[in-house]
């Protein structure tokens, strides 16, 4: 996501940055993410949107040292790809204390974290990350 959003972009983007949802395809069933306009899989233009999993295994991760000057604060950054069973999604990892637990296989969870406070317009940016579970099922 592009920290240099419009107020009323941002406004009108924000089920998709908030709410962790992707595409199914109602011809081959397959779901997506982030959702499209037509299925990456068939190509299919009956899609409907559907609430993935906020729980799911890393796969792989990488670590970003060369951050923005306005976040130096959050350096480094690590990204990861999430398999969340139905999907995989690629999305930062947030609450990383010891960076070598950071194996395949770790369980996480969708969080969602401040990322930027933009004063001059009033407006606080959040996203989607993810953490390490913290053990509690999902309800």
């Amino acid at each position: 996501m592009s920290m240099d959003l419009s107020v009323p972009r941002y406004w009108r983007m924000k089920l998709s940055l908030y709410r962790l949802q992707g595409a199914k395809c109602r011809a081959c069933g397959r779901v997506h993410f982030p959702p499209r306009q037509a299925c990456p899989y068939c190509g299919s233009r009956d899609l409907e949107l559907v609430d993935l999993p906020k729980r799911g295994r890393l796969i792989s991760y990488t670590t970003v040292y060369t951050i923005p000057e306005g976040a130096k604060e959050y350096s480094p950054v690590y990204v990861g790809l999430i398999d969340l069973g139905v999907t995989k999604v690629v999305a930062e990892l947030t609450d990383v204390t010891d960076p070598s637990k950071l194996k395949k296989g770790l369980e996480v969870e969708a969080v969602l974290r401040r990322t930027r406070v933009d004063r001059e317009a009033g407006l606080i940016y959040y996203a989607l990350k993810f953490r390490p579970s913290m053990g509690v099922p999902d309800v």
